[in-house]
């Protein structure tokens, strides 16, 4: 996608199950996080997605996606699956540095997220249960994929509340 345009393709965001079991469940509401944060970015060209919408704060739509693809690089990839590799933008495991994204394009940082959220289903269904542990990185506690599960449902959540306002601010665009 060349510089400046907006992404084209639309998003299919599926509403979580009424009824599951937990791993379904969690799987559910963790798609339904993400494909809401891909909702909110929808339409919007580079230079939109990089608007900081409100000052004094730096956030832009584009950075809580660099962030978010570091956040599942960092549980699904580095943690339960024990791969080491670099953060996405850092190789100092500095997780800022996603959130700058001043010079980066949609097109960059919506590949490098939807190639983590990939690798991280891939991960997630590979795994024999949700009490899979894997040491966590700085406390070298165990961490079980439950954790993670729950863990990115709340980031992402949380980020989405972000995501909300920061489009607003941009086009006027409301709801999720």
């Amino acid at each position: 996608m060349p510089e400046g345009e907006a992404r084209p393709q639309p998003v299919e965001r599926v509403g979580p199950p009424l009824v599951a079991d937990e791993r379904t469940m969690l799987r559910a509401y963790l798609d339904f996080h993400r494909a809401t944060l891909a909702v909110k970015c929808e339409g919007l060209d580079d230079d939109q997605l990089r608007r900081a919408a409100s000052p004094p704060s730096t956030l832009t739509l584009l950075g809580l996606v660099r962030h978010m693809a570091e956040v599942e690089r960092a549980w699904f990839r580095r943690t339960i699956n024990r791969e080491d590799v670099p953060l996405v933008w850092s190789e100092r495991g500095d997780f800022q540095a996603a959130y700058d994204a001043s010079s980066a394009s949609g097109a960059e940082a919506f590949a490098a997220w939807e190639a983590e959220v990939a690798a991280a289903r891939r991960i997630e269904e590979a795994a024999a249960s949700l009490d899979v542990t894997a040491p966590h990185a700085k406390t070298g506690e165990p961490v079980s994929l439950r954790l993670v599960m729950l863990h990115l449902i709340h980031e992402y959540a949380r980020h989405n509340g972000h995501a909300d306002l920061i489009r607003e601010a941009v086009d006027g665009t409301v709801g999720a």
